[in-house]
């Protein structure tokens, strides 16, 4: 098998010109560039084409085997060093709300305690009772789900795959960390149902607030339609909306917020002012700097066909809004020796997302 050659040179798609030799040309410049076309070469194709004498064009004996290349194509081939990999689709939901390690593997539940006040004070009486304050606690549950996935690798197999300078079981171990990252993530933004459990995810945790649609624009209501003036107005309402439902625990001048946006609906952010000077985006990070961007491709039409964006405070009163709570990312479960290779076993498990603050979110959609 032919050696794995490493990439002479990279250019990017901005230095990728036409080319021109001249007297100062030199076959290794040439060459390191991929063209092995040299001045040399011409002036001896030059040379043998004026020269026909040096040409002979002597009968040829009949074949006795079969006609063929002259070099096996085998022994023509460049193989590259590197690999190409296949993507899947990102995952954002630690970038929108992060990962708590919470709770242990074997947990059946994660649990949050609520707790609320009881009060009222009340004009004060030399002979009335003295009114009593109180609280109330409520227990807010997630259900852990957990999910497997394994490697099998067969002797044969790890031989043939080293003759390709592949190790099959990384490559397996890497696929199965790969399937149970996804499956963390669609259960983030998604939750999981089997019928009798609760755990929800970023578009259907219950203490999620109702949608609210976006303001009608003058040629369209998406963001792709919308004017600069009309996207802010859409933000700065939002902005508006989340200080008042807070009962102004949240400042959006001087408060951490994370705007997560549909990843069809993100370039609306592209749209600059009518002088051309300033974009929607640097318009956040002017007049809301603690205000992060994030995507999030399960935005996407995600409420009926209409693609939506979610505004969330950081932290209400000291305590994070959203939380997503992960007892275990990773865990090798066994190895089991079989007669022609080996078997792993691995496993995560996650309780999906907690609405814990629900003052401190708001939804818009129709963007």
């Amino acid at each position: 098998m032919p050696n794995k050659t490493e990439i002479k040179l990279s250019l990017s798609p901005d230095q990728v010109r036409a080319y021109a030799m001249d007297e100062l040309t030199q076959e290794s410049t040439l060459q390191s560039l991929g063209i092995n076309y040299t001045p040399r070469a011409m002036r001896e194709a030059i040379a043998m084409a004026q020269d026909t004498e040096t040409i002979a064009m002597d009968a040829t004996p009949d074949l006795i085997t079969s006609a063929s290349t002259t070099t096996p194509v085998q022994f023509l081939q460049h193989w590259l060093a590197d690999v190409i990999r296949t993507v899947t689709q990102a995952r954002t939901i630690d970038k929108i709300i992060g990962r708590d390690i919470a709770g242990r593997w074997e947990d059946e539940e994660v649990v949050a305690t609520v707790l609320e006040p009881v009060g009222q004070a009340r004009p004060y009486g030399d002979k009335t009772d003295t009114n009593l304050a109180d609280w109330n606690p409520n227990f807010e549950k997630r259900t852990i789900v957990r999910f497997e996935e394994g490697v099998e690798v067969s002797v044969l197999e790890e031989a043939r795959a080293s003759a390709m300078r592949v190790n099959s079981a990384s490559e397996k171990r890497t696929s199965a960390s790969l399937a149970l990252a996804i499956a963390h993530n669609n259960v983030g933004f998604n939750g999981y149902n089997d019928g009798a459990n609760r755990t929800y995810g970023l578009l259907n945790d219950p203490n999620l607030p109702a949608y609210i649609a976006i303001a009608s624009g003058a040629s369209g209501n998406t963001w792709a339609l919308k004017t600069f003036n009309e996207i802010t107005s859409d933000i700065n309402i939002a902005m508006s909306a989340l200080l008042v439902q807070s009962g102004t625990n949240f400042d959006p001048y001087n408060d951490a917020c994370c705007l997560a946006i549909a990843s069809d609906a993100i370039m609306g952010l592209a749209t600059v002012n009518s002088l051309g000077t300033t974009s929607v985006r640097q318009w956040i990070a002017e007049t809301y700097p603690k205000c992060r961007i994030e995507v999030a491709p399960q935005f996407s039409e995600a409420n009926g066909g209409a693609s939506v964006f979610y505004l969330i405070a950081e932290a209400i009163g000291g305590r994070k809004v959203v939380n997503q709570y992960v007892p275990d990312v990773f865990r090798m479960l066994g190895v089991q020796r079989l007669a022609k290779g080996y078997l792993e076993a691995y496993s995560s498990a996650t309780a999906g997302v907690l609405l814990a603050q629900p003052i401190g979110a708001v939804r818009y959609t129709g963007i």
